[in-house]
């Protein structure tokens, strides 16, 4: 117990200085060591409660405001707080902007410790609400209960709850009135849905004794229009399935492909999964360009389509193709940037580990017409060896776009073997990419950088480099 004691100190008039990672704000105590205060602006002046002691730093809660920061704005959404996922709807968006672009420098800077162009301004969503394409809702029969509803001494009879998990609560679902971030009719399906399950007495997942009907709701959005909606079930009772199927189609017959799912393992993932199409096609369309894409239930794309047309412009932009290039197109995913960039290259290779996203990339290049992309599946530090560069050409441009945790550092060593004279770096994670751009440091040079915001309202931001060799 004195020990959760020592934990807890209140801190008196404490300035919030900067934002700092995962959308937590940072502050200084007294005695000279950090604090991490969530749900706080930079330039607020708080006293804080903290709750955990580290070495080099405190975790804590903004318990009294003595002055609000000039950046700080009223949240949209009821749910501000106690949801996890939109951590700077606080913050003015031109000064989310700020820190998401400080950040990407700072990476660089430290982490890298490479000469820098100067930055060209970090690119901002047109829409700063309503911007995601795909949502995924879970099922609970076990509702979290906010602090204002339990101080409230209301009894809850209905513990049922159609939203999101809790942060670190695995088995906790807050339930969500209206989501700001997928555009209609999202919160009138999840809604409609939920009241309608209530209404006929249908069982929410219980994640503690893996028991219930219903356990989870993805919606997919395209800029064309199209809807795509998968209910995941627990239960295997075909009559119950039914009623929930035919409700959805004959209340929302705007869905364009509705599916399902039957999973009883202990994770909702659905990757392994036998998705079962209801009505409607098992794909919606996406369009960029004149270019169509396929996304089915498991296809990987970017969830901000409007802001992923403009992320691919820069990379294009940064290619800098005159129709005569063998542009490489590394972690291809499903060939989008590939075939975007395809109509300016000579002949574009997109390699990508995952066999179905493969799948998908050869079946947009068909719809599209395309014929001077090849598409690849292997692991990336296994596929791309001599041999694959023997067979299939060295490339003049290489475009990479790797995830969170960014290149192995074979690829890195093969690009640096290879040596083209253009490397475009997409990257989701600035950190590691500043690594992999340390490792290129010795025959490449920085000539640009420009970051790009997919997801206003959250710290997430993206990265485009260009390298070209010395």
């Amino acid at each position: 117990m004195g020990k959760r004691k020592q934990d807890r100190v209140i801190f008196e008039n404490i300035a919030v200085l900067d934002a700092g990672a995962k959308g937590v704000s940072v502050a200084k105590a007294p005695d000279g060591k950090v604090i991490f205060i969530p749900n706080v602006v930079p330039g607020d002046i708080v006293d804080v409660q903290t709750f955990r002691k580290r070495k080099a730093y405190y975790e804590g809660k903004a318990i009294r405001f003595h002055q609000y920061s000039e950046h700080r704005i009223e949240p949209v959404c009821a749910h501000f707080g106690v949801c996890g996922g939109c951590k700077w709807q606080n913050m003015n968006y031109n000064q989310q902007l700020v820190y998401k672009h400080n950040e990407v420098f700072n990476h660089l800077k430290r982490i890298g410790k490479i000469e820098l162009p100067d930055f060209e301004p970090i690119l901002g969503s047109k829409e700063q609400f309503f911007y995601r394409n795909k949502m995924e809702f879970g099922f609970s029969n076990a509702r979290w209960l906010t602090d204002a509803e339990i101080q409230s001494d209301t009894t809850f009879d209905n513990q049922n709850a159609l939203g999101f998990h809790i942060p670190k609560m695995w088995d906790k679902i807050l339930d969500i009135e209206k989501c700001w971030l997928q555009a209609d009719p999202s919160n009138a399906i999840r809604n409609g849905l939920k009241a309608f399950a209530n209404a006929n007495g249908l069982s929410f997942f219980d994640a503690r004794n893996h028991s219930g009907l219903l356990r989870t709701l993805m919606i997919r959005t395209a800029s064309t229009g199209e809807i795509m909606v998968v209910v995941q079930f627990f239960d295997d009772i075909p009559q119950e399935r039914e009623q929930i199927m035919d409700y959805l189609a004959n209340t929302f017959p705007e869905i364009t492909s509705l599916q399902y799912v039957i999973n009883q393992k202990a994770n909702d993932t659905l990757y392994d999964q036998n998705i079962i199409l209801y009505k409607g096609r098992d794909y919606i369309l996406e369009e960029m360009e004149g270019l169509n894409f396929s996304i089915n239930a498991k296809s990987f794309y970017q969830t901000n389509s409007a802001q992923a047309y403009e992320l691919y412009k820069v990379t294009r932009e940064f290619a800098g193709l005159t129709g005569q290039e063998l542009v490489y197109d590394l972690y291809t995913g499903t060939g989008t940037i590939a075939q975007f960039v395809s109509k300016q290259a000579k002949k574009v290779i997109g390699v990508e580990a995952v066999p179905e996203a493969i799948a998908d990339a050869k079946e947009n290049a068909k719809r599209n017409s395309i014929t001077n992309c090849d598409f690849f599946v292997g692991d990336m530090k296994n596929i791309f060896n001599a041999d694959f560069i023997a067979q299939h050409g060295t490339p003049d441009v290489i475009i990479t776009d790797p995830p969170r945790d960014g290149m192995h550092k074979d690829v890195v060593e093969q690009i640096l073997r290879i040596a083209p004279k253009r490397v475009v770096y997409v990257s989701c994670n600035s950190a590691t990419q500043a690594r992999d751009l340390a490792l290129m440091d010795e025959k490449y040079k920085v000539t640009r950088v420009r970051p790009v915001d997919m997801f206003p309202q959250t710290h997430h931001v993206e990265n485009v480099v260009l390298l070209e060799l010395r």
